[in-house]
């Protein structure tokens, strides 16, 4: 069956384009509304910093605004809905970089934005990089890392990749630290105390015969560096070197 004039998609999902982009406005009828979307999107997010995007419950926002549970699906359908917005609304902190900057200057701040993002949010570990909120503040971060690569001159397809690399890259070094201090401060077990505690293992199943390049690496100091931001930028640094050489071959 043809669908009328710009009812594309689902309902559920016009409905959530819809609160990402032309919220409704508060009824002008009946009894007041104590609350805003935005409020209980910051509410939302104010929860899942203070105890882990796991404990966000509808629930649980409710109690911390200080309203009844039910009166939260007045504004927003579901979790899962409010989490789409929250999202949103932690990519609007993102800044966007000085366009006189050179082309790997600006691809180099997005990615420092984005790291700064996760360290802010923690939560956003758990969003889904490939299903991100078509929500205008995900959207205009977006627009802005593309338009940043796409003055290397390289093909569009090429371009979309590099976009993704890049935040890729910078949402799996976060979801790595972020994950290593939640299981420190929950369990009281910091990664060196994790380790020591099967320290037993080194002189009962290691063998430098089965495992010699550790072996080498461990006795020049390879692994003694602690992880730092440094780390994450060895590999920003590596990947935009890539995309300059591909870039001064597209242009000869």
């Amino acid at each position: 069956m043809d669908e009328p004039d710009g009812e594309y998609g689902t309902p559920e999902g016009r409905a959530m384009v819809r609160l990402l982009w032309d919220p409704p406005p508060p009824p002008t009828r009946g009894p007041k509304q104590r609350l805003t979307l935005e409020q209980v999107v910051a509410g939302a997010m104010e929860v899942a910093g203070a105890h882990g995007v796991d404990e966000l419950s509808m629930r649980k926002v409710a109690q911390h605004l200080g309203v009844g549970a039910m009166s939260l699906y007045t504004y927003v359908p579901g979790k899962d809905e409010l989490f789409e917005l929250m999202i949103d609304r932690a990519w609007a902190d993102r800044r966007l970089p000085d366009r006189a900057l050179p082309w790997r200057a600006q691809v180099e701040f997005h990615a420092h934005e984005a790291w700064r993002m996760y360290q802010e949010h923690p939560w956003l570990i758990r969003s889904n990089l490939w299903r991100m909120p078509l929500g205008p503040h995900v959207l205009d971060a977006q627009e802005d890392l593309y338009r940043a690569v796409a003055l290397t001159g390289l093909p569009e397809a090429t371009v979309s990749r590099v976009a993704n690399l890049v935040e890729s890259h910078v949402f799996g070094a976060a979801r790595a630290a972020v994950t290593d201090t939640s299981v420190s401060a929950r369990t009281g077990v910091t990664q060196d105390d994790y380790y020591e505690s099967r320290s037993s293992f080194w002189g009962t199943y290691f063998s430098s015969e089965r495992f010699p390049t550790m072996t080498r690496i461990w006795e020049k100091g390879g692994f003694d560096e602690e992880y730092s931001d440094d780390t994450w930028e060895f590999g920003l640094g590596l990947l935009l070197d890539g995309v300059e050489r591909l870039a001064g071959q597209a242009g000869t």
